[in-house]
């Protein structure tokens, strides 16, 4: 049987991309939506068409309870996952003096409650299922050098970088890795409002990331050459840090 991995945040993107990836590494692919589950249901069908095996969870990461209850009903049908990516996140930019509480409050629970709500309910089953393990967590460039205008996000991309590599010195013994993928600059959805020719300059490479290379990064850190890869930061930037 093949082994199950979850990527949050899947329906589009670089989610989208890892979830394609991982399925012709072989996997079973569980594939996450918020709320486009047209588009999950349309990624799940393009790698079935390819002779992947895959299925749509729908539920919001920043919702505790809703979380445990999904994945909790999709492992007792389909077992412990083998690797979760957790993908899914959210950006509300602002100046901070101009910020409201909901714009600092929604970033932080998606971003950064999201990662206790979707591992918390896993990380057991994953352990006692004495196969080793894999998860990888999004960061970003924000989280590690600060961007202005995302506090909040910035704030929620750093957090995810301490918990993960907290989480990594408590699973290595159990052959579970646990890694940041903190890209810069992608093509996608989330830098359709940015002026990208005054922001070119500011890249080394003087172009955009494509949401492919990222998850080309992701493919390797599952595979079974990556097993002494864990508590890392892996930039996919460009050179911008």
């Amino acid at each position: 049987m093949s082994q199950s991995v979850l990527v949050t945040g899947a329906s589009r993107g670089i989610g989208r991309q890892i979830a394609e990836r991982l399925a012709r590494a072989g996997y079973d692919v569980a594939v996450h939506c918020r709320r486009r589950v047209a588009a999950a249901e349309a990624a799940c069908k393009a790698l079935q068409a390819q002779g992947a095996s895959a299925r749509v969870l729908q539920f919001d990461v920043g919702d505790r309870q809703a979380a445990a209850d999904v994945l909790a009903a999709d492992m007792a049908a389909h077992g412990a996952y083998y690797g979760v990516v957790c993908n899914a996140g959210t950006h509300r930019d602002a100046a901070f003096p101009a910020m409201r509480w909901e714009e600092w409050d929604s970033v932080i629970r998606i971003n950064l409650d999201g990662f206790y709500n979707v591992l918390h309910p896993v990380v057991m089953p994953m352990v006692r299922a004495r196969r080793g393990g894999r998860i990888v967590v999004m960061a970003s460039l924000s989280g590690l050098i600060g961007n202005r205008g995302q506090v909040n996000y910035s704030a929620a991309k750093g957090g995810l970088i301490a918990a993960a590599k907290a989480l990594a010195v408590e699973l290595a013994k159990r052959h579970i890795t646990v890694n940041c993928v903190a890209p810069g600059l992608i093509e996608t959805e989330m830098i359709a409002d940015l002026d990208v020719d005054r922001i070119l300059p500011l890249i080394p490479a003087r172009r955009l990331g494509r949401p492919e290379e990222v998850a080309s990064l992701v493919a390797y850190l599952f595979s079974p050459e990556a097993g002494y890869i864990t508590r890392q930061v892996i930039s996919v930037n460009g050179g911008m840090a």
